[in-house]
């Protein structure tokens, strides 16, 4: 009885069992297909998140978040990393050096990314030794010019443990044209796989056979590479550390070295959230439809409540409550549907591989074998915000069209 009368009419209409079953059709599949459109969007953008989450892990596991590199060649790196160590974001520091070439094995060439390893430190910063399919990080010995190349060099190449690839490096020198190539045999000693492009663009070797193949010193390096807490401050980070040691010292970081990747699947998560909503505003704009044949069924009902003293605007009021509720409810079931779905996608794209005898993802052709997710509130929120608004603003036209009509045209609805 104390309820704005805007509200309790449009609550009643909601409720009520309309004589056009034609039109409660209508509004309950406009709950539906909103509904479906908050349960795709929160399914599919978890899933973007579960896939960008697997492959931050992966690919920045194996690169360096940051690293300090020498000027010239670093004589000792343990001062190096002791320095870059008191910077309270960096979690650890070991070195590294870095060549670009080339690989041959029996008439085929690859171009490779090589890093020189300390076996015995790596692990702090990289969990290339947790993905050792054969052979074991610990093999690479310096002097052996031993090599752990990624999964899909292996394949290419047809490699084993055991086997014998040549590395081909460009070389300054005093030739007509200033560069030599120079060719070192190496021993495939592992083989590793991360699931990740890097499986087939970058091998390792012992810092001290790089060292020897740049021809510098045995204990030379170019740098530290650094891994930290949080690898969104990389950029600032390294170049604080770089800026205290000198002009010596320069940084980098994996925004310059993977930034593109992320950013596009930034891009593509992005462009595929925005085309979802237009599943959700398809949706939301079918009760445009739903409340303009409301509005058409209940004219002689809104004529006599005019006639008995409702305002224009009290009678919008109850078609934009009603078009609210229909919203209301299809985001809330569909934001909990999508949760739920998110929340178990793994074990639903499971349960169909066991029904179906098919295997969605395969590890022979995928980088991952299952479907990963990952639900996030922010998501959520954005998601079901944009439902009942959109919800709200397609009341206003049928709600308006409502307001229009005068207690004089009451019998052309009897």
């Amino acid at each position: 009885m104390f309820r704005p009368i805007s509200i309790f009419i449009g609550a009643r209409y909601t409720r009520a069992k309309r004589r056009n079953h034609f039109i409660s059709f209508i509004s309950m599949t406009s709950m539906i297909g909103l509904a479906l459109g908050v349960l795709a969007m929160i399914v599919v953008l978890s899933v973007m998140n579960g896939f960008q989450k697997e492959m931050s892990n992966r690919v920045l596991g194996m690169v360096p978040h940051a690293f300090i590199q020498g000027v010239k060649p670093v004589d000792d790196w343990k001062p190096l990393a002791a320095a870059a160590m008191k910077n309270p974001e960096v979690l650890a520091a070991v070195p590294f050096t870095e060549m670009d070439g080339m690989l041959s094995y029996k008439g085929l060439m690859q171009p490779i990314q090589i890093s020189g390893v300390d076996p015995a430190q790596e692990g702090k910063v990289s969990i290339v030794a947790d993905h050792i399919v054969q052979g074991k990080l610990a093999d690479l010995k310096p002097g052996e010019f031993g090599v752990v190349l990624g999964e899909i060099t292996a394949r290419r190449f047809r490699l084993n443990v055991g086997d014998k690839i040549t590395l081909i490096v460009p070389e300054l020198s005093s030739a007509p044209g200033g560069i030599t190539p120079r060719m070192q045999r190496l021993n495939v000693v592992g083989v590793f796989k991360v699931g990740a492009e890097l499986d087939g663009t970058m091998g390792l070797i012992h810092m001290a056979d790089a060292a020897e193949m740049q021809r510098w010193q045995p204990n030379q390096v170019q740098g530290v590479r650094l891994k930290l807490k949080d690898l969104y401050t990389a950029p600032a980070v390294s170049k604080a550390i770089a800026d205290g040691l000198g002009d010596q010292y320069k940084a980098d970081d994996w925004t310059h070295t993977q930034g593109s990747l992320f950013s596009a699947m930034k891009m593509e998560k992005t462009m595929i959230g925005l085309l979802l909503l237009m599943i959700v505003a398809v949706a939301a704009f079918n009760i445009i439809a739903t409340l303009i044949m409301v509005v058409n069924d209940k004219g002689a009902d809104i004529a006599i409540l005019r006639t008995i003293g409702a305002t224009p605007r009290q009678i919008m009021g109850i078609f934009m409550v009603q078009g609210t509720v229909i919203g209301v409810v299809g985001t809330l079931i569909g934001g909990v549907l999508g949760i739920l779905g998110a929340l178990n996608v793994s074990a639903i794209v499971g349960w169909v591989e066991r029904v179906t005898g098919q295997h969605i993802f395969t590890s022979d052709v995928y980088f991952i074998s299952n479907l990963p997710s990952d639900l996030q509130a922010g998501d959520v929120v954005m998601i079901c915000s944009a439902g009942l608004i959109l919800s709200f603003l397609a009341t206003i036209y049928p709600a308006w069209r409502a307001a229009q009509i005068e207690p004089a045209y009451a019998l052309r609805y009897e």
